[in-house]
């Protein structure tokens, strides 16, 4: 059948044509844009998914740009570092030369402190002038604020590294010590114990007149023949004239006696003073018996007030070592020999020891008739250690080592390392590190109120994608320990160098420590949590973008072919829609 008003042939052409325009159309927009997905009817679900994955590239993006500046302010602070370490190493050298003062002028030593005081001077400006786009960051400014923290009796020294305040914007702390750190102690015996008798002068205190003016009573001390070493020789006391008040005795560690007679007109029976010696612990007073060389003393009795002491006469002797010995004593700081000869007193090893404990770490001290030998330094690392090099025959030294123990803490609950008196805790909300006093126990407490540099380091804003880092002050007040801080090494301070080079190169040496200490934490939290976060944003932003791009991105090869295609077909599709359209002019042939 032929039809002239409807030309169906024309009208499929039509349609056909249309379908490879839209076909040709999608190839050239998505050919020309490099995307799949250039609008939502392109692939809604798709869309969906791919704009979720660009939105947290983006993030991810700016995490990477505020890891890269954080990563770079940690450099800049870190360069301003190195060159205080310079600077305190030059401070340190000069305290040393100082030290020579004996190889010094005067004049050497002035021009030596102008150094050091030139060198303070550059420390505090670095401190004020190390910036990064205008903020400071040596000053104490990016350090933590707490409250209640130190300066409190119990807690020393805080510092801390890194904090997640949270929503709060704040942290309580509570540090429980069950077991305060010990320092290494041994006790070495070795040493006879005596009391001895030794010619003197003596002036007994009267507080009120007793006799007239240059009268005299005298009275004798002599050492008895029965000599118990355990409880100390015993005197005898000669009984002279006299009457009135009671005594007061007592006896210091050296074995001076001091004798008192407080009130009363008349002179003091030596019934009294006998009675009175008698209660001193380590001395026995009797009256005289046959058998015993006297040693006398004049009391001379003035009518006004005299103060005294009874000094002499009576020597409480320490005791002396029963045999030659040679020991090496061996400390934290280093080892020192001793060659001890039998007889040499408790005291005298004592302070033999006690010249050295500087260069040992060791100090001793008596304990009874024992040497009572500790370490300057709490915990594992303090060290006591005697070992016996030569010894005669009857000595009792006996080689032996001990070594202090750490304290044991807890910090809001969990496990701190413990160095020392020193604490440590490393979690993922609180890195900090504490002292506390020594031999202290119970809990120590403080806030967190603030401070600190953050940095946002991924893509969502919460506490767990942040880092905050605290970064202390390195002024001249700031750096130091607790032999003092590194201003009191300037002119006219404590530890000057023409004052005290020894307390200097403490102060010194506890500045440096801080100071490696906080470049090594800063250069810590750059290499472990600033690059390895780069790296791992890195990563992850190259595996979203791929799987964004699987979702988006065009397929080349595929659109080519697509275009190729509706290229064809629309040539095609014209030329068949011209033939259909010429199909009813067919209809003319019959009306001739």
């Amino acid at each position: 059948m032929t039809r002239i008003n409807t030309n169906v042939s024309s009208l499929v052409a039509q349609n056909r044509l249309q379908s490879s325009n839209q076909d040709l159309n999608s190839a050239l927009t998505r050919l020309s844009t490099g995307l799949r997905i250039n609008k939502g009817s392109d692939d809604p679900a798709g869309l969906i998914a791919s704009e979720a994955l660009r939105s947290e590239i983006t993030s991810i993006g700016k995490s990477v740009a505020n890891t890269r500046r954080a990563s770079q302010i940690i450099s800049t602070a870190d360069s301003a570092l190195g060159q205080v370490s310079n600077l305190l190493n030059d401070i340190r050298g000069l305290v040393v030369e100082a030290a020579s003062d004996g190889a010094l002028a005067s004049d050497e030593i002035a021009a030596n402190q102008l150094q050091l005081d030139s060198s303070l001077e550059a420390i505090n400006r670095i401190a004020q002038t190390t910036t990064f786009q205008g903020r400071k960051l040596l000053d104490g400014s990016l350090d933590f604020v707490t409250q209640n923290g130190v300066g409190s009796s119990n807690l020393k020294q805080l510092s801390i590294d890194q904090a997640s305040l949270g929503s709060n914007s704040s942290i309580d702390v509570d540090i429980n010590v069950q077991a305060a750190a010990t320092k290494a102690e041994l006790s070495v015996s070795g040493f006879s114990a005596a009391v001895t008798a030794a010619p003197a002068s003596a002036t007994i205190t009267f507080n009120t007149p007793v006799h007239d003016a240059g009268s005299s009573e005298a009275f004798t001390l002599t050492q008895d023949t029965a000599d118990d070493a355990a409880n100390g020789l015993t005197f005898t006391v000669v009984e002279a004239t006299g009457h009135g008040s009671s005594p007061t005795a007592s006896v210091d560690a050296s074995g001076n006696i001091t004798l008192t007679i407080d009130d009363g007109p008349g002179g003091t029976d030596f019934d009294d003073i006998e009675a009175e010696l008698n209660t001193l612990a380590g001395f026995s007073v009797t009256r005289e018996t046959v058998g015993f060389t006297p040693s006398n003393f004049y009391l001379t009795i003035e009518p006004e007030p005299i103060d005294g002491t009874f000094g002499g006469g009576i020597v409480a002797d320490d005791g002396g070592i029963t045999a030659d010995v040679v020991f090496e004593l061996q400390g934290s700081s280093g080892s020192e020999v001793f060659n001890i000869k039998a007889g040499t007193s408790l005291q005298q090893v004592i302070d033999q020891i006690n010249l050295v404990t500087d260069a040992t770490g060791v100090s001793a001290s008596a304990d009874g008739d024992d040497l009572k030998l500790n370490s300057e330094t709490y915990g594992s690392d303090s060290l006591v250690d005697l070992r016996v090099l030569e010894q005669d025959a009857g000595g009792t030294f006996t080689s032996t080592r001990q070594s202090g123990t750490d304290i044991v803490a807890t910090a809001n609950g969990r496990s701190a390392s413990g160095s020392g008196n020193s604490i440590s805790i490393n979690t993922s909300t609180l890195s900090l590190s504490a002292s506390v006093a020594a031999d202290f126990t119970g809990s120590a407490q403080f806030t967190i109120k603030g401070g600190g540099a953050q940095f946002q380091l991924g893509p969502d804003v919460v506490s767990n994608q942040q880092a905050r880092i605290g970064i202390n002050s390195v002024s001249s007040a700031r750096l130091g320990g607790a032999s003092g801080k590194l201003y009191q090494l300037g002119s006219g301070e404590s530890a000057s160098l023409a004052k005290d080079s020894s307390k200097a190169a403490q102060i010194v040496n506890e500045a440096i420590a801080q100071v490696n200490g906080l470049r090594g934490r800063l250069g810590a939290f750059q290499s472990t949590t600033l690059d390895s976060n780069l790296v791992s944003l890195n990563e992850t932003a190259a595996n979203l973008q791929e799987a964004e791009s699987s979702i988006r991105d065009a397929d080349f090869a595929q659109e080519s072919a697509k275009l190729t295609r509706a290229q064809i077909l629309v040539q095609s599709g014209t030329n068949v829609l011209s033939l259909a359209n010429q199909n009813p002019q067919n209809v003319l042939s019959l009306l001739r």
